[in-house]
């Protein structure tokens, strides 16, 4: 107990003095670093040179948690670019799904404005409403009507080729027919041969191609246009190119994108005979027979009675 003692009483005065013999270093140190003397400063550059290469062993743990620190600090910067990156690259996502749709858009657009048409022809643009989508039935709706001044008959584009002809007009709308519709018979002319035909719907993507003079005179890749004839459509417009299907049948290869119909072009063809029948899309009416001119006898059909009065000549 007595040792225990006496190192009590010898270990609280030697702290005192530790500490007070520390002071006194740290105060001289102050003093001697505060000094503005070149001996000084010699003797400071001295004790640097000493010390410092010597402390890199120490710093090494400092140095390595002040870097530790600077990575976290990276890591959370880095963390916080990632998570708006992210959310920039879903806005931009959205922005280019959107900038397609318009550049498809405008592509269309484009292309119904760069198709050169008989200057006599004016048209006018509607966009598709809605597709009947049935299989015995080939018709859009679009959202142009008799109020801009559309009338049934009229042919249709998209921008390139002939989609169909107006068979119903409303105030608002109108429907067009296709010319993959079962009931549409287009009169045409296959270029270069000259050779003409008549493009008959089936409901297939690819009309067939029927009454040909001389079928061996059309090869697939030929141009087709429409004839002009019986004013169903004005002359010169694009129907596609000669195609053959596996079972050796002619068709046509539709210019028109059908599986895209957003905007057709109606071609006001004011020179060509109002539809006022359904049944005149198809088949043409008779024109009325020419009055006989004065001072000719008329003579009586050969199938009419042979006792037909015949008028006589009037003199000059």
């Amino acid at each position: 107990m007595a040792r225990d003692r006496s190192t009590e009483d010898y270990a609280g005065p030697l702290k005192r003095l530790l500490l007070a013999v520390l002071i006194l270093c740290l105060i001289a140190l102050l003093l001697i670093w505060r000094i503005d003397s070149p001996r000084v400063e010699r003797f400071r550059a001295q004790v640097v040179d000493a010390v410092v290469p010597r402390m890199d062993w120490a710093m090494a743990p400092v140095a390595a948690t002040v870097q530790l620190f600077r990575d976290f600090e990276s890591y959370r910067n880095i963390y916080d670019q990632n998570r708006e990156l992210r959310r920039e690259l879903r806005q931009m996502t959205a922005w280019k799904e959107a900038a397609l749709q318009l550049e498809q858009e405008n592509a269309r657009l484009r292309d119904l404005n760069n198709v050169r048409l008989d200057p006599e022809l004016t048209y006018i643009t509607g966009v598709v409403l809605a597709d009947s989508g049935s299989p015995f039935r080939q018709t859009v709706l679009i959202n142009v009507g008799s109020r801009d001044g559309i009338v049934d008959g009229w042919a249709t584009m998209d921008g390139i080729g002939l989609v169909g002809r107006i068979s119903g007009v409303g105030a608002n709308t109108s429907r067009v027919i296709l010319l993959t519709d079962a009931t549409s018979r287009i009169p045409a002319v296959i270029q270069p041969s000259g050779q003409r035909a008549l493009i008959t719907g089936d409901n297939s993507s690819a009309p067939p191609i029927d009454f040909l003079e001389s079928p061996d005179l059309v090869r697939p890749g030929d141009r087709i246009v429409t004839s002009g004839d019986g004013d169903v459509f004005p002359p010169g417009l694009l129907i596609g190119q000669v195609a053959q299907d596996p079972g050796g049948r002619l068709r046509v290869r539709l210019a028109a994108d059908y599986e895209r119909l957003e905007f057709l072009r109606v071609l006001r063809d004011h020179g060509a005979r109002r539809v006022t029948t359904p049944s005149g899309l198809i088949s043409p009416e008779e024109p009325p027979a020419a009055p006989a001119p004065e001072g000719e006898a008329q003579e009586a059909p050969a199938d009419g009675p042979s006792d037909a009065p015949v008028p006589e000549a009037v003199d000059g």
